[in-house]
This record gives structure tokens, sequence and C-alpha cells, in this order.
């Protein structure tokens, strides 16, 4: 048998329902190869502690598929496979307890993602949520660092969108099978991520498997455990967020979380997270600090006295959008208001302070300082 091969029936057994990775390595343990797992009598199953559930399907997949046609499935679909017998296995993954056996991939993995930061948090984000994670994952991308995230609404679309933009590197992790985007809104997202070759679409799961609320933890797992920090910038006590945080402290990782209101549910997870002792971020070097000592050679992303030069040569009225912007993100009928100038005005201004990079827009209408 040579690796090719066994690599091949690593990526054949994965495709099994129920064959997670701690029943991946109890069937490589008493059945001495993928290839020897894949085709093991019910004893053996049993012996390797299967259940009659999981035998019964990968007795069906068996009769149904072979090595040739999942191939020839993940080629047609786009999608390549790392295992943990390949090098090219994300090197911080592979450091947790059982990890994932094979990874399904859309687009490329580099060198450069070897010191990823994860960004997660609520659905339901806030203007001011959706506002930070963009603006973090702006400044994250301008010093070279990879965002990941889990295609998710909110956070995580904030979070993906800043670094496509910025032109930075991006991973998202699903929590389903890579022949499909969830949620579909996202297709466009995903599609950005892939066409640009800003970075992958990632999962445990084979394709046809279905976004169940049981794969997602499996997904938060992986998406600390592809990360050196993890950040959690908005999330309620209920979040799926915080198990992502669970997650990285079990591995290891360092846990930082964005300060909210006391007065909103969807910052009592972040803020309860401050409690238990994570380290607080109000701006992008507060994570490139805690990145440093972990090895990662990465500048400083602030850049206060470019934006002091440039903002220099302004004109009055893009000064005083300009100097209206410093805080939280603000929308331009709320800059008009404050200004006391027409909407159209201010847009005119915003427009022009997005030329010269010192203004982004983080919603419909609504702006930050870049």
């Amino acid at each position: 048998m040579t690796g090719e091969t066994e690599r091949a029936y690593w990526v054949l057994l994965s495709t099994a329902t129920g064959v997670g990775p701690i029943r991946f390595q109890r069937l490589l343990q008493v059945c001495g190869s993928a290839e020897a797992a894949w085709r093991a009598s019910d004893l053996e199953l049993h012996a390797a502690g299967l259940e009659h559930r999981t035998i019964a399907n990968l007795k069906r997949l068996r009769q149904k598929t072979s090595v040739a046609s999942t191939f020839e499935n993940l080629a047609r679909l786009g999608i390549t496979t790392l295992t943990l017998l390949d090098d090219s296995y994300p090197p911080a993954l592979r450091e947790i307890a059982d990890p994932p056996p094979v990874l399904f991939v859309r687009g490329c993995l580099t060198d450069r993602d070897s010191q990823a930061v994860a960004m997660v948090g609520t659905r339901e984000a806030t203007s001011y949520g959706r506002a930070v994670a963009a603006q973090l994952a702006h400044g994250l991308s301008k010093a070279g660092v990879t965002v990941v995230s889990g295609l998710a609404r909110g956070v995580d679309t904030a979070a993906h969108r800043a670094a496509i933009e910025s032109g930075g590197r991006t991973l998202a992790v699903l929590g389903n099978g890579l022949d499909q985007v969830y949620p579909a809104e996202n297709r466009t997202l995903a599609s950005h991520i892939l066409e640009r070759e800003q970075g992958a679409l990632i999962s445990e799961f084979a394709p046809g498997v279905p976004p169940d609320a049981v794969n997602f933890p499996r997904r938060n797992r992986i998406i600390a455990g592809l990360s050196r920090v993890v950040v959690i910038v908005e999330a309620d006590l209920r979040s799926g967020a915080l198990i992502t945080a669970d997650f990285a402290l079990e591995q290891g990782r360092e846990v930082m979380t964005v300060p909210g209101s006391i007065l909103s549910r969807l910052s009592a997870g972040t803020n309860d997270l401050l409690k238990q002792g994570a380290t607080a971020v109000t701006c992008v070097d507060d994570i490139l600090n805690q990145l440093d000592p972990l090895g990662a050679s990465i500048p400083s992303a602030d850049p206060p006295l470019a934006h002091r030069l440039r903002s220099d040569k302004l004109s009055p009225q893009e000064k005083s959008v300009w100097d209206a912007l410093d805080g939280d993100p603000r929308h331009v009928d709320e800059l008009a208001r404050l200004l006391r100038c027409g909407a159209g005005d201010v847009s005119a201004s915003l427009a022009m302070l997005e030329l010269q990079g010192l203004a982004r827009q983080v919603g419909t209408m609504v702006y930050t300082r870049a």
C-alpha cells in the first residue's frame, strides 16, 4: 500500500457519517490503517467503538462510493483535501487535541495563515459590533494577519468583508459540506474570497453534509484551532461565540474581547468574559501586541501620523466631517445634523475622505475613520 493510497482512504473514511476525529483515530489503532478500516468486518468496527448506526452508515457508503468516485466528485466541486499525513496541514490546528483527520478546502492556504486571528460574535450584531469587527479586521489585514471566522451573519460577515476590502486574507470555516454556502446570503462573500484568491473556505464535513445545529460547535473548535488569538467582538450570554472562547481556552489560545455597553444584551457575554479575565481589546494594536510574544513579526497597524499628514490637506468641509468621525461610527444624517449642513454635502466629503484612505463605510450610509 502506497502513501497516496492510504491518504485516499483517509479522505474516504472521513466522509462516513458518525466517524469523527476520536473514532477515526480509534479505527486506525484497531485496524492498522484507513484502508483496512474501510474494509473492516463488523466485529472489528465494534471493537473500534462504532455504534450499530455508524457501522450501517459505513457499510452503505462502501456500496455506493469508491476512492475514484469520491475524488472525481471533489474535483468537480473544486474541493481539495488536507490530511494529518500532509506537511501542509495547518500547524496551529495540528497542535490541538484530536485535530480533524481531514480538512476539505476551497481556495488556498499559505504559510502566512500560520499567524491568524479569529474574530467571532453574534449573528444579531449591532452597528457598533459590525463597525468594530470591520475596523479590527481592517487593521489586522493591513498588518499582514489572516482573519479567521465562520461566515455567519453579523460579526463574522463584517470581519470577512473588511479583510477582503483591505486586501488581506481570510479563512471561512463552515459547519457543512463545501458544496453549499450557509447562510445562502453570503454566497457572494464566499465567491469574493475565492475569486480574489484572498483565502479559503474550510470544513471538516464532506460535501453533502447539511448545516445542522450539532455541527457548529465542531466548526467553532476549528476556528479557534486555526488561530493564535481569538477575539469575541459582540455576544450575548447564550451566543455560540462563547463556545469558541471555551475551545480557545482549552487549546491554550489567548482570548480577547471587546468591551460593550452594560445596557446592551448583545454585550453581556463579552463583558462577562472580561470579568472572567479575558484581555480587553480597544484597538488593533492590543491584538498585535498579543501576537508578537507568540512569535509573529508584525508591524503596528495604527497610522496616526499618516492620518494627521493627510488630514492637514483637507478642505474645511472635509476637515469638519473628519473631526466629527472621531469616535463611534456615524450615519450620514447624524453627521448632517451635527454639522448643520446638507446630507449631500456630507456624502461628498465622505467620498473624498474614502478616496484618501481616511474614512470607511461600515454599514448603509454609516461611516467611521479608516
